[in-house]
C-alpha cells in the first residue's frame, strides 16, 4: 500500500526509527535494566545505546504444552495479546517423531517465531522498503508502506510471514485505533505481517507475551549488548547459557544470521502425557474476534 499522512501522534516508521535511536533501552521487567555507560571524555555526557534483542528457546522444557492438555501457550499467549488474524501463527509450535515412523520413541517440539535474521532475506528482496531492521536488530514490516506483493513471503526460509488475503477480523476497538507499526494493528488487507517480538513491550521494560505465556520457562529474552536474559523468574548470563547448552540457530547454514537460539532437546524436563498424539492440542488455538465482533454487532443492533 501507498503511504498515507499520518497525524502528529500517530507512530509511524519513520518516527519509529528516530524514537528508537535515541531510547536508551529499559530492562525486561527489571531484569535487563543497568545504568547508562558514559563516555570517558566527558562523564556529563551519556553515551546513547541500544539494546540488541535475542531470544533462546529450551527445548529440554518444551512439551508443546501437552502434558498439560493445553494447545500451545505460546502461540495463544501470542494470538491472544497481538489480535492475530484467524489462522495465523506468528509462533507456531511444530511436532515431530524423535525417530520417524515410531511413535513409542517420543516427540519434538519446535517453538518457531520470526528468527529476526540479522541478514534477513525479506528485507533485501522487499522493493519500497517496507520491512526492515530497527537499531536494536528487530524486523519489522510497515504495513501503510507494504504493497503486497509477497516477495518476502517468498524469500523467508522459515515460512514465518503471513498474508492479509481478506479484511482481517479484530475487535471494534483495535479497529478504531490508529496504525502502530510495532504492534502492527489494525491489521491491513493486503499486506504481510508476522512476529515482532513484542518490541513496545521490551521498550517499556516488559517481557514479549510468548516468554510470559509459556508455562514451562522454556523462553529466555536476553540482551546481546548487557550480556543478560531472563525467563521472567531468573536473570542468567546469556553467553554462558549459549556456551554451555551449545545452543542453536535453525537453518543457520543459510548465512541469514537469525537471533532466535535453540538448546537442544525434547521436553524431557516437561512431565508429558503418555499418548504424544492424542495430547498435542495446536487444532485448540483460539482466535476470538470474530465472535468478538459478532458480539458487538449483536449490542449494537439491540440499542438501536
Amino acid at each position: 500500500m501507498a503511504d498515507a499522512s499520518r497525524d502528529d501522534g500517530e507512530l509511524g516508521r519513520r518516527a519509529f526509527l528516530r524514537r528508537s535511536a535515541a531510547v536508551t533501552a529499559v530492562g525486561l521487567a527489571g531484569a535487563l535494566a543497568r545504568p547508562e555507560r558514559t563516555r570517558a571524555t566527558d562523564a556529563k555526557s551519556p553515551e546513547p545505546r541500544l539494546r540488541q534483542w535475542v531470544m533462546v528457546i529450551d527445548l529440554r522444557r518444551c512439551d508443546g504444552c501437552a502434558g498439560l492438555a493445553l494447545p500451545p501457550q505460546c502461540t495463544q499467549f501470542c494470538n491472544w495479546s497481538r489480535f492475530v488474524p484467524e489462522a495465523q501463527q506468528w509462533l507456531e509450535v511444530y511436532a515431530k517423531e524423535i525417530v520417524e515412523d515410531l511413535p513409542d520413541s517420543g516427540v519434538n517440539y519446535l517453538p518457531a517465531p520470526c528468527m529476526q535474521c540479522q541478514n534477513a532475506p525479506c528485507v533485501n528482496v522487499c522493493p519500497v522498503g517496507a520491512t526492515f531492521h530497527t537499531p536494536e536488530g528487530v524486523v519489522l514490516i510497515d504495513q501503510e508502506r507494504c504493497i503486497g506483493c509477497r516477495f518476502c513471503m517468498a524469500a523467508c526460509p522459515y515460512d514465518r510471514r503471513f498474508f492479509n488475503w481478506g479484511e482481517p477480523v479484530q475487535p471494534p476497538q483495535v479497529k478504531a485505533t490508529a496504525y502502530n507499526v510495532q504492534t502492527q494493528t489494525p491489521a491491513i488487507k493486503g499486506t504481510v505481517m508476522k512476529c515482532d517480538f513484542c518490541t513496545e513491550r521490551a521498550a517499556a521494560g516488559g517481557l514479549p507475551y510468548c516468554v510470559e505465556g509459556c508455562p514451562r520457562g522454556a523462553f529466555y529474552m536476553g540482551d546481546l549488548e548487557e550480556d543478560i536474559a531472563t525467563d521472567g523468574q531468573k536473570v542468567v548470563q546469556l553467553s554462558r547459557l549459549l556456551r554451555e547448552n551449545e545452543a542453536f540457530r535453525y537453518k543457520e547454514g543459510l548465512g541469514t544470521r537469525p537471533r532466535v537460539y535453540y538448546i537442544n532437546g525434547h521436553g524431557e524436563e516437561a512431565p508429558r502425557a503418555t499418548s504424544h498424539e492424542d495430547a498435542f492440542r495446536k487444532a485448540d488455538l483460539e482466535w476470538p474476534w470474530g465472535e468478538i465482533v459478532r458480539a458487538a454487532d449483536a449490542r449494537r443492533e439491540a440499542s438501536a
